[in-house]
């Protein structure tokens, strides 16, 4: 497009020119210029992009194809983030409702000489009311989720606020059919979660049970409040009249909140905590959100002891299961060593990504045999950890890169919905195995290049920084195509009890090699639930190379516009 007899090339990464009106504005780079012109789809319309539009990942399905919506229509990485955390609260509250808190990374890539390369973490976790009375009977926590979308969109998005919010507020005054991956978490609490009234109106079948997958959930009062939300922004979800009834109503479902409580919470972008991990030009840089989010130094330290002198890489797969299992009990001894009791680092957290520290923290580990616990000092000690989480990742043809994580601190939170809200409610952060130390999105970035490389985030409580670790140290390090690491059958071990994890589905010859070299095995069926997102070949220079998967273990849906040639 020739605007003022320049080449005007937009990209919904960064703002437009003053006077360039948004729909004049073609959404592209060159890469993109020719699938723009002469497209009859107007910009803001699926299909208006044509060829690789990115991709998305995610654990629940509806949202996943929001997200791709969003692509489609020309928006970017963080439009359809957006997008999809609001269909999130309205397809899968069990841990993404308005009630929640979560984490992100965001990678943004240089566009043009004005716009600089850019990664950093949001964090907008659930804050701890100031006082919790003795009279709350289901303490909660300060919601962080609408705020925190906001601060991304804010920051990053290109589409009307109100496009990307009002995907929920449908989906939750129309209805949305039950997912798998709602009906997986409703399952096991379903008798408790049906005594609340409230819950009951919402989570009923027609056959007066719970409800059923495919049955449609409407939820009005979410999407009144949704609307708001739409309107307003954050600031009478907060500060308002919607916030006075939303605090009378927690207090009323025994929660313990205040309109103080709200008023003061505040979203935070922080710098991450990056190490290198070589690939091209030796420039690959691994980002990972730091505490309270614990899981991302967890996996860092797993990842460099796994890469350190190739132990890894150069392994057969009985060895590689032993080291999976050896640097994860490492890691988790390392881990009672650095985190307090509210989650964060007793030390500087880059400090505990330094070669020095990995070096001494590997030294008594062995290829040939496993080591007991009582040998670390201190010994890695039971920590309760909450296993309720969900996590999304989104890619755009810019090579922006969103990576999210959620959590309700507990699965539906505390179990009760505040009425005429719709919004469930968050069980509050605590070191009794409910709060955010689980969560641990991570990115992999070339800032020499200015590309994107991968992305991955899980959840599964204790087990989502060794899973997420394990799939990239077989996808990044080792090379193996990303379906097979994702597929492969996995090991845990955090140091306590002395047992090494494995799924049932890990072959006979690799458990007897694990008994050989000293380990305590124990079956279970699955272990962790991992996204992920991998260009070897770097974004957007090469977008075929590009493979988003989500985990077989679970119940979600990748949409990538490059075939998987690993299938």
């Amino acid at each position: 497009m020739i605007f003022r007899n320049k080449l005007f090339l937009a990209s919904p990464s960064e703002p437009r020119p003053r006077g360039v009106p948004r729909q004049l504005a073609c959404l592209g780079s060159v890469l993109l210029l020719a699938a723009c012109s002469g497209s009859d789809v107007a910009p803001g319309t699926e299909g208006f992009v044509k060829g690789f539009f990115g991709g998305v990942v995610g654990d629940e399905p509806r949202a996943v194809l929001e997200g791709r919506k969003i692509l489609s229509s020309g928006g970017n990485a963080a439009d359809a983030a957006t997008t999809m955390y609001f269909t999130l609260s309205a397809t899968l509250p069990s841990a993404a409702s308005l009630g929640g808190g979560g984490t992100c990374i965001v990678y943004r890539p240089k566009l043009r000489s004005t716009i600089p390369q850019k990664i950093e973490a949001l964090q907008f976790l659930n804050g701890r009311p100031a006082v919790v009375p003795a009279s709350a009977t289901r303490p909660s926590g300060v919601p962080g989720n609408p705020i925190g979308m906001f601060a991304l969109h804010a920051r990053y998005g290109y589409m009307p606020w109100r496009k990307v919010v009002s995907v929920g507020e449908r989906l939750a005054r129309f209805g949305a059919q039950v997912s798998r991956a709602l009906l997986t978490d409703l399952k096991p609490v379903e008798n408790a979660l049906l005594q609340d009234a409230e819950s009951r109106a919402i989570f009923k079948g027609t056959d007066g049970g719970p409800i059923n997958e495919g049955d449609f959930l409407r939820q009005v009062d979410l999407a009144n409040a949704l609307s708001n939300i739409r309107a307003n922004g954050p600031v009478d979800f907060y500060r308002g009249k919607f916030a006075a009834l939303f605090v009378d109503r927690v207090q009323a479902a025994g929660g313990s909140l205040t309109l103080d409580d709200m008023r003061n919470y505040r979203p935070r972008w922080v710098d991450t905590v990056s190490m290198n991990v070589g690939g091209l030009l030796k420039a690959d840089r691994a980002h990972f959100v730091p505490p309270p989010a614990a899981a991302g130094l967890v996996q860092g330290q797993m990842l460099q002891m796994l890469n350190s002198g190739g132990r890894f890489t150069g392994a057969d797969e009985a060895e590689k299961n032993h080291a999976l299992a050896e640097i994860a009990l490492t890691a988790y001894a390392e881990r009672s060593r650095w985190m307090t009791q509210n989650f964060q680092s007793k030390f500087t957290p880059e400090s505990l990504l330094e070669s020095s520290i990995i070096d001494t923290a590997m030294l008594n580990y062995s290829s040939s045999r496993h080591l007991s616990p009582k040998s670390f000092r201190p010994e890695p000690r039971p920590t309760p950890e909450n296993p309720s989480a969900t996590s999304f990742i989104v890619v755009d043809r810019f090579g922006m890169a969103v990576t999210c994580a959620f959590t309700m601190n507990n699965v539906f939170g505390t179990g009760r919905i505040a009425k005429d809200t719709g919004i469930m409610i968050a069980a509050i952060p605590n070191g009794g195995g409910r709060g955010p130390m689980s969560l641990g999105p991570m990115m992999i970035v070339n800032e020499k290049s200015n590309q994107f490389v991968l992305a991955g985030a899980a959840s599964g409580g204790v087990t989502a920084p060794t899973s997420l670790a394990a799939v990239v140290a077989r996808s990044y390090f080792a090379s193996q195509f990303l379906a097979t690491a994702i597929r492969a059958p996995r090991v845990h071990h955090s140091g306590a009890p002395d047992v090494t994890y494995h799924e049932s589905s890990m072959p006979a010859g690799i458990i007897s090699s694990l008994r050989q070299r000293g380990h305590r095995v124990s079956a279970t069926p699955k272990i962790g639930l991992v996204n992920v997102a991998y260009c070897n070949g770097g974004l957007p220079r090469d977008p075929e190379s590009c493979v988003l998967l989500n985990d077989p273990r679970g119940n979600g849906l990748s949409v990538n516009a490059v075939a998987d040639l690993e299938k």
